[in-house]
């Protein structure tokens, strides 16, 4: 048993450095060909990035013990009880309690708050993006319940989205974008999709490619309907703010881009609170369905304890390790190429960190694995990872390159989005609810704080662009263009398929 275990645990170990390998590569190609000096955290990135490959290979292991299980276990239980008021109400609620707690989320609204010289409220924005989730897991649940076909909600979502644009304030419209890639936690994912994967299993008629996927979907596009609606709100409510201090936005902006020029030892402690108060509202809510509604033992509970303890040590290892050595240098590089005044290099650089961090981004990890399980092999993980980042690595691209020239954030989306809904209509049934819930899964731990870093750099040097307009909407575009490729892939391998038929 610990022989088989420590195998596992061995090969687990092994895919994660194959996964670190990308981003090391880009790392150091550009700290010694373009920035051209030796880092002085030399030691503690080499010891950040072993402490990333084990947590990601502990994160792992601890999902297929504990996280998966759980969630598809709790969904069987509903679907057998039969209670649709229970089913939609556990839905809110582990969609609401877990975005409320999300660190990205917490991170995005204060610097918002900051940006906008108070004008956004940090906390009501959380409550704005915590309902739209709660509310948007729920619909993803009513969705497989009745079988409806998923791109019937996802493209009347992006027309409300479209519209709602042209009404908001231009001030939100970034920020209304960027959250709905910041609500899906690398804990959230792995338990929604078991959740939407359960039910589909369960339900008679259901097909769980089909119908499982789209949950993360529903979870950031929702978001980005509520924050549009908050902001013309609030910006018809707030008189126009006389002072709308420069130097305010300017710091803000500085502390973002320049987070964490030094590891500090006493982030270890903070780190494993974060981790813990993450994950323990997600407990709370499963238990409380589990022994006080549903009434029902947990299945086999040593190994969901012993699965939750190695997903909450493993997302902890890998975010230590993150911020001993990746994020610091992630980020100086960055603030250092906006101010080289070479967009070429920007541009190269959007790209090749995002197809990076998105290749070991554990949330990403987590669904592609799913994915094949329940394809039957139809999509192989390694090569839906890799469509995933592409998309990601041209949407950083392209986001780059729309702040270095000044145009208007809704064009590209609403362009992206008509992409989509085109797409949608040529890509095969089965890769359809996958490739919506990519864009959900791709800004996550790994990959907020360095977009964030470099948008927000980039607004600050260069002449007539403002932070809070400009400076938001790197993460949208890292969310809507793995649906694109996603969807080409599927496209791709059905073409494939016919021709050898």
């Amino acid at each position: 048993m610990v022989t088989s275990s420590a195998k596992i645990f061995l090969n687990d170990l092994k895919n994660s450095f194959k996964d670190l390998v990308p981003i090391v590569a880009v790392v150091v190609f550009f700290q010694a060909a373009i920035v051209r000096s030796v880092p002085d955290n030399l030691a503690s990135l080499v010891v950040g990035l072993l402490i990333v490959a084990v947590g990601l290979a502990l994160f792992i292991r601890g999902l297929e013990l504990g996280i998966f299980p759980i969630g598809e276990n709790l969904a069987i239980d509903f679907a057998k009880k039969g209670s649709f008021f229970w089913l939609i109400l556990f839905a809110f609620t582990i969609g609401f309690a877990t975005t409320v707690a999300e660190p990205a989320l917490i991170a995005v609204a204060d610097k918002a708050a900051q940006i906008s010289a108070g004008r956004i409220d940090a906390f009501f924005l959380r409550m704005t993006v915590a309902f739209s989730v709660g509310f948007a897991i729920a619909l993803g649940v009513f969705r497989i319940l009745t079988g409806h076909p998923i791109h019937y909600y996802i493209i009347t979502g992006y027309v409300l989205v479209v519209l709602i644009t042209f009404l908001a304030p231009k001030e939100i419209v970034g920020l209304a974008y960027d959250s709905g890639g910041v609500t899906t936690s690398t804990v959230t994912v792995p338990l929604v999709a078991a959740l939407g994967i359960g039910l589909a299993s369960s339900i008679k008629g259901r097909n769980p490619a089909i119908d499982g996927f789209g949950l993360i979907a529903f979870a950031s596009l929702t978001p980005m309907i509520f924050v549009q609606l908050y902001g013309i709100v609030v910006y018809a409510l707030s008189p126009e703010n006389a002072h709308q201090v420069v130097t305010v936005m300017q710091e803000a902006v500085k502390e973002t881009v320049v987070a964490h020029e030094m590891f500090d030892p006493w982030d270890i402690l903070w780190d494993l609170l974060a981790v813990v108060r993450d994950v323990v509202p997600i407990l709370a809510v499963i238990f409380f369905f589990q022994y006080v509604v549903i009434r029902k033992q947990v299945a086999h509970l040593h190994k969901i304890v012993v699965g939750i303890v190695l997903v909450i040590l493993g997302l902890y290892a890998f975010i230590l390790g993150l911020e001993m050595g990746l994020f610091p240098i992630g980020e100086t590089i960055a603030f250092q190429l906006t101010g080289m005044k070479n967009d070429l290099l920007i541009y190269l650089f959007g790209f090749l960190i995002g197809f990076s961090t998105t290749m070991a981004e554990p949330a990403l990890l987590a669904i592609a694995i799913k994915a094949e399980e329940v394809s039957e092999g139809r999509i192989n993980q390694t090569v839906l990872r890799v469509a995933v980042a592409l998309g990601v690595a041209i949407g950083i691209a392209l986001g780059a390159f729309r702040i270095v020239a000044g145009h208007p954030i809704h064009y590209y989306i609403i362009a992206g989005y008509m992409l989509v809904v085109l797409m949608t209509w040529f890509a095969p049934r089965y890769i359809i609810p996958i490739a919506y819930d990519s864009g959900g899964v791709t800004t996550s731990t790994v990959t907020v704080p360095l977009v964030a870093a470099l948008g927000l750099g980039l607004a600050e040097n260069i002449e007539g662009r403002n932070p809070l307009i400009d400076g938001f909407g790197l993460i949208a575009f890292a969310s809507l263009f793995p649906m694109l490729t996603v969807m080409g892939y599927g496209i791709y391998a059905n073409f494939k398929k016919e021709k050898t038929i």
